[in-house]
């Protein structure tokens, strides 16, 4: 099943929920913290970060609960999702082919709490890439980070998934295509766009507003 498929029901319930702010909290320690909602949405990639791509899917940024809970970390028990704070998406076409990425974020209470979901979330979402994923380097990206690439679709359209560790938050990248374009979606492209989330997210975590680009 296609990325974009998989991930709707998730995006789906956080529109519904709307998105909105909250203040945001300058800590100028130059430390990892703990963000706030609003702190979570300025870390997502806008329109201005991602050249060559078009806004496909609103940001939005909720508080976490039960509902949100549940689609983002379904598992037993919710594992993955203990001493989250807040959950956030957004989604980009590039203008020059059928490649969507999108952009997922965890924020959790402490790097600890972050630390100890990463692998619980990975075993699930490492694996939507299909049988036949292969894994890929992403450099020195975040504390801990994850990269596969396979085939996402029907029809066998590549389809990329990463996943990082920076500070208190978990970050994901999803790039898929939507037609059979073999270069739409390539391991530079993902690494490119896994980076961007990253340094924005240590800028947010730093007190700094998240200013990372393409």
């Amino acid at each position: 099943m296609r990325n974009d498929r998989w991930f709707g029901a998730i995006v789906a319930a956080l529109l519904l929920a709307g998105c909105g702010g909250g203040d945001r909290v300058d800590t100028g320690t130059g430390e990892a913290v703990a963000l706030t909602k609003e702190q979570t949405r300025r870390t997502l990639p806008d329109g201005g970060a991602m050249t060559g791509w078009k806004a496909s899917a609103r940001p939005a940024t909720v508080k976490m609960n039960k509902l949100h809970r549940s689609a983002v970390c379904p598992i037993k028990d919710n594992a993955g999702c203990d001493k989250s704070r807040f959950y956030a998406t957004s989604a980009f076409q590039r203008d020059d082919s059928a490649a969507i990425a999108t952009f997922l974020i965890v924020a959790y209470d402490s790097e600890q709490a972050a630390r100890e979901a990463y692998d619980v979330l990975w075993n699930y979402y490492g694996k939507k890439t299909g049988p036949r994923a292969r894994t890929f380097s992403l450099g020195p990206i975040g504390e801990k980070r994850d990269a596969r690439i396979g085939t996402s679709g029907f029809h066998g359209e590549p389809g990329t998934i990463t996943q990082v560790r920076v500070g208190t938050t978990l970050l994901w990248t999803i790039t898929d295509s939507t037609g059979k374009e073999k270069n739409a979606v390539t391991e530079d492209s993902a690494r490119d766009l896994a980076k961007v989330l990253a340094e924005r997210a240590r800028q947010a975590q730093n007190g700094d507003t998240p200013s990372a680009t393409l």
